[in-house]
């Protein structure tokens, strides 16, 4: 019986098991990935990793609209996602709550992801356009209910000038953080209830939940990704100071808006994305992005730009740290930045 026992244990454990260990190493890059932080995106710009989001303008990922049930699934299969959070647009379509809550329930089901973490980061872009202080303050009730549905982080668009942007900053902080509070920026406004199942989908507690809801970096500590689309004329013309206010994670310069905005026209539908020619070249539309990847640098927030597989590395170069990507181009900058993190 005993020399049987060694036979079939290494270690103390079932051979089985070992197995199944050993192709978990091998698969992970040989080591046991353990996830510092709840939101991957945070973890991987924290440790100076770009990062790659998947989404789309036309709605939830997949295009999941035909109820709860089906985002749900949809969010199930995306819980395995190649990207490092996945962009989850209500700008351009249907403010649907009740959707995004079934959305994140299946992305819990479905993970967790293949580093670790229980869910990818969800990037959510509200309805809310930050044309000033007083529209944004009078829909923040979209952040909060965002929020409660366990994202991980929102896009502010048209963010035109620092009021707005600090009415954002302070709509989504619970009033117990005061990391950067003081002449641009007030304590913030977010309400307690909405916090438990928020806390739910990361998979921690009530109080753990108020403590890591907070944005990164302005709180070291906090796991919520904020981002601003300085995307028309009235924002570049204050991009300066807009990136001053405490809170931003991260902002980009929108080259489609820009492009309406500023009355440069391309012949070809897709050439305002960013990637490269049609109105991207236009001169004015080259010195708006260097204006804000300028502001970027200056106060620290990770500049967004679309990228391809045959630009990644320069895009990287260049300083671009976040970015829409197929899953080629991202394995491509991954391996150009040496990640560790699996994916």
């Amino acid at each position: 019986m005993k020399s049987t026992w060694k036979k079939t244990c290494l270690l103390g454990l079932p051979l089985v098991l070992v197995s199944g260990v050993l192709v978990m190493l091998a698969q992970n890059g040989n080591t046991a990935y353990k996830p510092k932080r709840i939101n991957r995106a945070v973890e991987l710009l924290a440790d100076r990793q770009p990062i790659y989001y998947t989404g789309s303008h036309t709605g939830a990922p997949g295009g999941a609209g035909g109820g709860a049930e089906a985002s749900f699934e949809q969010g199930k299969k995306d819980a395995q996602t190649f990207a490092d959070y996945i962009s989850y647009d209500m700008e351009h379509t249907a403010y649907d709550i009740v959707g995004l809550t079934a959305y994140m329930k299946g992305l819990v089901a479905g993970g967790p992801t293949k580093s670790g973490h229980r869910t990818p980061a969800v990037i959510v872009n509200c309805p809310v356009n930050g044309l000033d202080e007083a529209s944004v303050r009078a829909n923040a009730w979209m952040f909060q209910q965002v929020l409660a549905a366990g994202v991980h982080g929102i896009m502010l668009t048209h963010a035109d000038n620092p009021g707005a942007i600090r009415a954002f900053i302070e709509a989504v902080r619970f009033p117990i953080h005061k990391e950067g509070v003081g002449p641009l920026l007030h304590e913030g406004h977010r309400g307690q209830h909405g916090s438990g199942p928020a806390a739910q989908i990361w998979g921690i507690s009530l109080q753990e939940y108020e403590d890591k809801a907070d944005p990164w970096p302005l709180n070291p500590n906090g796991e919520l990704l904020l981002g601003v689309k300085e995307e028309d004329k009235y924002a570049l013309a204050n991009v300066e100071e807009n990136l001053q206010v405490p809170g931003i994670g991260m902002a980009e310069w929108g080259p489609g808006d820009m492009a309406l905005s500023l009355g440069v026209r391309s012949a070809g539908r897709g050439a305002a994305k960013g990637g490269g020619g049609g109105s991207v070249s236009d001169p004015r539309m080259q010195a708006a992005r260097a204006k804000v990847l300028a502001a970027c640098k200056a106060n620290h927030v990770a500049f967004l730009n679309s990228m391809s597989a045959a630009d990644v590395v320069d895009m990287i170069k260049e300083g671009v740290m976040v970015g829409p990507a197929s899953q080629a181009t991202a394995e491509i900058g991954r391996k150009f930045t040496n990640r560790q993190m699996p994916w």
